[in-house]
């Protein structure tokens, strides 16, 4: 009994000390599922205020970024954020004592449009069957390019702004006509950094080009086709800008906001495509290139072409996209024109033309290789290639050779103006690059444009004052180096004109040559081309799509009753 007694003891004793076992246990689960919840809780009261962090972070006139949970429609509060603001502000990067500060960039339109903002910069006057341009100032504004970091302006100007000496830079600078970040520069010494804006005004004067009246050949709403003159650039580009076919539509027609479709070169005329908007032009820059659109030359040739079909399937290398020059080369671009004689008057022939593919100077490359170049064609008509002007292919000297002999072919005849050179080039300041780009692309160099302001020189003042100067605009102009160059380069706002010219009138609305002093131009007197020197016998006749043709009339010179000199 005894022995019964103390089992039954130890059994309640262990029974006890069970139950407070798993009491414990309870309490300290409890405990541990309570800590659980509640760090969960700070957890993700943690991130809430990290995402709500995120998303003021987020720009509001954006799509909401994927580690945002929602849109914040609402303006974040500034005074809560001063310090983040102020490094946003700074590019989020901290400025160093004395270190000089560069605002960011400013988002700009890209398109390139022209409005009545820009065709009042200056007006025309015609002169000897030329149509001519007041001479005015005209703004240049570019940022940075990454090549010019860390180089002074100096040394930007001396490698690359070589169309002034740097005696005119320093005056320049002395009237306050170069801004950097729209300060006037003192010191040409200046180091250029990232996102510097570089504002220069130049007193422009640009060259004379045919005054022949251009024909609006249809305007249905749709698109807008002119029968182009001879000498006129279809858009601003070298020394040329409110003498092309775009400033002139937009002047005297009222037509702007256009979509280039193709392109003529400067001296050919003929039928020009433009679309009135993105959606036609998107349309017609397809059948191009598909090869759907049509198109017929004509174009007059020395001697006599022979008759019969002759097609040409040479491939095309571009030379020097400075002048402008191209040859016929096994690594160019494939090429094909198909010929056929139209007339033979005993010293020349009318050619019809189809060019299949479209390469640069396709027609005139393929003609010179025939041996039959075009009969005033500047460079590919020049003697500059040898006796045989480069018939069959046969050129007989190395790129770099043929462009100095090119170029100094018309330095030696005052024609210039017809390689379309930079000023500096043209005026005899320096002595002809030539670099020859074999293969090079298209986009090779360029100088970005931003934007301009000008203000017109006619008549008999040319009193343009810093204040005066506001009308400025957009426009995605791309230029090469030596583009920018022949435009007159950088300077800047400029002050009251200095004097006029005590030289005879040069027209009867135009009666006084104003000059500004700094203007290396307004002292050099230039002969007037003669108008027959500013054409080439070439004309695209016709343009032929699906659904529409467009043509010209036979130009004078292409007539089988054509006199020729």
């Amino acid at each position: 009994m005894a022995w019964l007694t103390c089992v039954r003891w130890k059994v309640a004793g262990f029974s006890s000390l069970l139950c407070f076992v798993k009491r414990e246990n309870n309490n300290f689960l409890r405990h541990l599922y309570r800590d659980k919840n509640q760090r969960c809780t700070q957890l993700n009261d943690m991130d809430t205020k990290g995402a709500t962090r995120e998303e003021d972070n987020c720009d509001t006139e954006s799509t909401v970024r994927t580690n945002c949970a929602k849109r914040k429609h609402e303006e974040p509060d500034q005074a809560a954020r001063p310090g983040r603001d102020k490094k946003r502000k700074r590019g989020g990067k901290q400025q160093r004592p004395g270190e000089r500060y560069v605002p960011p960039p400013q988002k700009r339109n890209p398109g390139v449009s022209f409005s009545q903002e820009h065709f009042a910069e200056t007006s025309y006057y015609f002169e000897g069957g030329l149509r001519k341009v007041h001479p005015y100032y005209f703004d240049f504004k570019t940022y940075c390019k990454g090549r010019w970091v860390g180089k002074t302006l100096l040394e930007v100007f001396k490698s690359e702004f070589r169309a002034e000496s740097m005696d005119y830079y320093h005056e320049a600078v002395k009237e306050g006509r170069i801004k950097l970040n729209e300060t006037p520069v003192d010191d040409l010494n200046i180091t250029l950094k990232n996102n510097d804006f570089l504002r220069n005004t130049v007193h422009r004067h640009e060259p004379p080009v045919s005054g022949q009246p251009m024909e609006v050949l249809v305007d249905d709403g749709e698109v807008v086709v002119v029968d182009k003159p001879g000498s006129l650039p279809v858009h601003p580009c070298g020394r040329f800008r409110h003498n092309t076919v775009i400033f002139i539509l937009g002047k005297e027609k009222g037509l702007s906001g256009l979509h280039t479709v193709h392109r003529l070169d400067r001296l050919t005329s003929g039928v020009l495509l433009f679309a009135r908007t993105l959606e036609v032009s998107q349309k017609l820059d397809e059948m191009v290139r598909e090869r759907q659109l049509e198109k017929e030359y004509v174009c007059r040739v020395e001697g006599e072409f022979p008759e019969g079909e002759v097609v040409c399937e040479q491939p095309i290398l571009v030379v020097s996209f400075r002048v402008g020059l191209c040859r016929v080369d096994p690594k160019g671009k494939e090429s094909r024109t198909v010929f056929q004689r139209l007339s033979y008057n005993g010293r020349s022939s009318v050619v019809r033309c189809l060019p299949l593919t479209g390469r640069t100077h396709q027609i005139r490359v393929h003609l010179q290789f025939l041996g039959f170049p075009i009969l005033n064609d500047p460079i590919y008509g020049s003697s500059a290639w040898g006796p045989n002007r480069a018939k069959g292919g046969l050129v007989g000297m190395s790129d770099e050779e043929l462009l100095e002999a090119l170029i100094e072919e018309h330095r030696s005849k005052e024609s210039l103006h017809l390689l379309d050179l930079p000023d500096e080039e043209v005026s005899g300041k320096q002595r002809p690059k030539t670099e020859c780009k074999v293969g090079a692309e298209e986009n090779h160099d360029q100088i970005t444009v931003l934007e301009s302001s000008g203000g017109a020189c006619d008549n008999s003042s040319c009193k343009v004052l810093l204040g005066e100067m506001k009308a400025e605009g957009s426009q995605g102009l791309h230029k090469s180096t030596s583009a920018v160059e022949s435009e007159g380069e950088m300077s800047g706002a400029q002050k009251e004109a200095n004097s006029i010219s005590d030289e005879a009138p040069r027209t009867a609305t135009s009666n006084y040559f104003v000059r500004d002093h700094l203007c290396g131009e307004c002292k050099i007197v230039r002969p007037d081309p003669k108008e027959k020197d500013l054409i080439m016998y070439l004309h695209a006749l016709r343009y032929k799509g699906a659904d529409f043709e467009y043509s010209t009339r036979l130009p004078d010179w292409a007539k089988e009753d054509w006199i020729q000199d």
